[in-house]
């Protein structure tokens, strides 16, 4: 399988929206430009801020939209063309509902499950086949919640438990950046069980 060459982080730009669990994508976005020493920088006719990483040894485009979250596939959509990259060699980062806090998943393909930022990619891209990195924050356990759960602020003990997924998700980037994506997605899946 080929690798990656596009990675995105999905979120809301504005230090009001920076904290808020919606910007999941954006928080492992900026951990891994921190990682790797790199700083973003405004790419206007790209919508978004850009930067590049090397991974496995592998150059990698990071992307974090500057739309807002419902206008994310405008973004990633110019970055594809301009970088003449195929969806299926880009990972896009997001939150996940479905998923408690702190349990990061990797997948393959599928629906948007009613997540805004993936629902506006699949429109511009046309089909949902490529990779994701499902950022859990948590279910508020009612849907008249969601809204306000998704764009507040976690409690420190959950915050602190995305970090922690976002960590796991990191360590296993160089084996799906390298092609390796169902041994990345082994490890992070089983990482805590089976220690």
């Amino acid at each position: 399988m080929a690798g990656l060459r596009l990675i995105v982080g999905l979120g809301n730009p504005g230090a009001e929206h920076a904290r808020t669990r919606h910007n999941a994508g954006f928080w492992f976005a900026d951990a891994l430009a921190l990682a790797q020493g790199v700083r973003f920088g405004i790419e206007s006719k790209l919508h978004a801020e850009t930067t590049r990483v090397v991974i496995a040894g592998e150059p990698v485009w990071l992307l974090k939209p500057i739309t807002f979250m419902n206008r994310s596939g405008l973004a990633v959509s110019a970055a594809l063309r301009y970088y003449k990259i195929e969806p299926g060699q880009m990972l896009v980062a997001h939150d996940d509902l479905d998923l408690p806090a702190g349990v990061a998943r990797l997948k393959f393909g599928g629906g948007h499950g009613g997540q805004n930022g993936l629902r506006d990619l699949f429109a511009h891209v046309g089909h949902g086949g490529f990779h994701r990195l499902r950022l859990g924050i948590g279910h508020p356990g009612h849907k008249d919640r969601v809204l306000s759960w998704v764009l507040g602020r976690p409690g420190a003990q959950d915050e602190q438990a995305i970090l922690r997924g976002i960590g796991a998700a990191l360590d296993v980037l160089p084996m799906a950046v390298g092609g390796e994506f169902e041994k990345a997605m082994h490890r992070l899946h089983t990482n805590g069980r089976d220690s």
